[in-house]
């Protein structure tokens, strides 16, 4: 009776171990709890803007001037800069505050010189998970919990994954965008349905 007992107990306890398992290796996929002790720093530059110059790498040697013609004519003096502000504009910024995970930095939504429109986060530091998004929406931005879950709720846009949950960055908007119907940004967890941060977008003034 006892070897019978322990055959039929082996095959009960390997099912048990193997749904033990598949139930861990389930939970370690969809939570990803490694996760909220990595870091991934971006730093990217506003596009069309140019990086500073680095005060310690050599100056190029410049070339030398052609020597001047006293016979011929003079050379044409270039023509002037056009006057106004032909660079990036700032339309609209925010700060962002936390929801279920501590959030800081700002956003900025810039229109470049060639009218598209960016959305660009600076200084941004929260805390890596799955499936973080880049939303923007129509919900109003509120504090504690009654935020997080808010932003799926109306009209929302995916700008693309998080790059980095540290850092600059940069996400392209859509043609179009509209500030009057967008007014606000969150770090979305689409795993979950959870903000871990948002900011309500202001225009500039």
């Amino acid at each position: 009776m006892g070897g019978a007992r322990r055959l039929v107990a082996r095959p009960v306890v390997i099912g048990v171990l193997v749904v033990a398992l598949a139930g861990l290796g389930f939970g370690l996929y969809w939570f990803q709890p490694w996760k909220l002790w990595t870091d991934d720093t971006v730093q990217e530059a506003l596009p069309g803007v140019s990086a500073p110059a680095d005060p310690a790498a050599p100056a190029a040697p410049s070339a030398p001037a052609a020597p001047a013609d006293p016979a011929g004519p003079s050379a044409p003096a270039s023509p002037a800069a056009p006057s106004g502000d032909s660079g990036p504009r700032t339309l609209a910024t925010g700060t962002f505050i936390s929801h279920e995970h501590a959030t800081s930095g700002s956003v900025r939504v810039v229109r470049l010189t060639d009218g598209s429109q960016v959305l660009r986060l600076e200084g941004l530091d929260t805390s890596n998970g799955p499936d973080l998004r880049v939303w923007v929406t129509d919900a109003p931005v509120i504090e504690g919990k009654a935020g997080w879950h808010v932003f799926d709720d109306g009209a929302y846009v995916s700008l693309g994954k998080l790059k980095g949950n540290k850092g600059d960055q940069n996400y392209a908007l859509p043609a179009g965008f509209d500030l009057d119907t967008y007014s606000s940004v969150s770090i979305w967890c689409d795993r979950f349905d959870v903000s871990f941060g948002a900011a309500t977008l202001k225009a500039a003034a």
